[in-house]
Parts: structure tokens; sequence; C-alpha cells
């Protein structure tokens, strides 16, 4: 499956829809972005059961500005609506494949039980305080 292009239309719909999406917020002016471009359309043909996406961050920049993206290229990793990866820089081919390898296996239950669990430590300390 070939990239699709995300914008503030379709953003919540694709990840609605879908169970996992990774998100590569870019630029046309970014020398790293254009070197990763090829890296990520590769995956994208390899993975063909994932939905791989792209955020202008040029046209889109209400959508960047939501995710608080300071870096391009940063990509984002979205499993079960919940952002499970985001990190600025590009990355080689090997690391890519070895960043959605483990983000398969991650057990998405053991990941919200540990956000829950934050969460309410967080409101624990915010009501301490």
């Amino acid at each position: 499956m070939a990239t699709i292009e995300l914008t503030k239309d379709n953003f919540n719909e694709t990840l609605t829809e879908n169970d996992f999406v990774l998100i590569d917020f870019w630029a046309s002016w970014c020398g790293p972005c254009r070197q990763f471009a090829p890296v990520y359309e590769e995956a994208s043909e390899k993975h063909d059961d994932l939905v791989f996406a792209k955020v202008d961050t040029e046209d889109q920049q209400e959508l960047a500005a939501s995710f608080d993206i300071q870096s391009i290229p940063t990509l984002m990793v979205v499993r079960d609506k919940t952002v499970i990866y985001a990190q600025p820089g590009a990355l080689p081919k090997e690391s890519l494949e070895d960043l959605i390898r483990q983000a398969r296996e991650l057990d998405m239950d053991e990941v919200r039980k540990e956000i829950e669990k934050q969460q309410s430590n967080g409101e624990a300390q915010a009501d301490a305080g």
C-alpha cells in the first residue's frame, strides 16, 4: 500500500478506522525528510497490512502544532488510537523495520494499563499538590 496524505480533514477518521498507523511529519524543504521518504515508502510496500501516512507540516501547520512537532522528520506510531512512539529523526531502513517489529509485538493491553497507572499517579500528585 502506498502512503496516504493526512490532513486535518481525514486525520481522525484514519486513526479511528485503522488499528496501526505510522505517520511521517515532513516538509518538502527538509533534506533529512527527503532522504527518509524512499525508506518510508519501501516499508509501506513491504508492510501492506499497516497504514503509512504523511503529514506535510507546511500545508498542515495546525495538525503539526497539535502534536507539538518541533523537528522534522518526526515519525509517530499509533496503535489502537494510542501513540506508542514519536521521535524526530530520519531512521535507516533497519531501524524502521526494527521499530515496526517492536510495535507489532507490543501488548496493547499492557500499554493501556501502564497509561492508566501513570494518569492515576499524575492525578494523585495533582490532588496532593
